[in-house]
């Protein structure tokens, strides 16, 4: 998960004011989505980026790919263009959610295991995570053996290591410290 620039995140607060005034927050939500998976393919990517490709012919290319977006949403690619900030719709997509969820009040978190949870074990951990938190919590898995076993929850800036090798890195920085090691 790569850090959302500043630019996108200012994007994102000043659109979601916008949708949040409208009372169309879902609208914006699917149209952001939509754009950024335009984005995500290569060859639309390059040809919306590029210097070479006018920003009349890059909104055309959006306006046949994408039809239906709200006029709103095509004001603000306007402005991207003639900005030359389009590549940031990705970000400002990812800074648009992270909002949208904060208002609705749910926790996304990232969950690291040795080998992938069954559906019970999911269900028990989201169920722990919500008391925890005091929020709704999406949870996002990602399986990494080098854990050994146990869990790492990342929800924002709070980390929970309940991880064999955080358990045994905590023992090595003890026993360093004591001079046994």
């Amino acid at each position: 998960m790569a850090r959302v620039r500043p630019a996108a995140r200012r994007y994102a607060e000043a659109i979601f004011g916008l949708a949040e005034t409208e009372n169309r927050l879902d609208e914006w939500a699917a149209d952001l989505d939509r754009l950024a998976d335009l984005l995500a393919v290569p060859v639309a990517a390059q040809a919306l980026t590029s210097p070479a490709v006018p920003p009349a012919k890059k909104l055309s290319l959006i306006d046949a790919e994408l039809p239906g977006l709200q006029p709103h949403m095509r004001n603000l690619i306007v402005l991207l263009l003639h900005r030359d900030r389009l590549e940031l719709l990705s970000q400002i997509a990812e800074a648009y959610h992270e909002l949208l969820n904060q208002r609705r009040g749910i926790a996304v978190a990232h969950v690291t295991t040795a080998i992938p949870l069954d559906q019970a074990t999911q269900a028990q951990l989201t169920a722990r995570l919500n008391r925890y938190l005091g929020k709704q919590v999406q949870m996002n898995t990602e399986v990494d053996p080098s854990i050994i076993g146990g869990v790492v929850v990342r929800v924002g800036d709070l980390l929970l290591d309940g991880s064999v090798r955080g358990r045994l890195e905590t023992l090595r920085r003890r026993l360093v410290g004591t001079g046994r090691l």
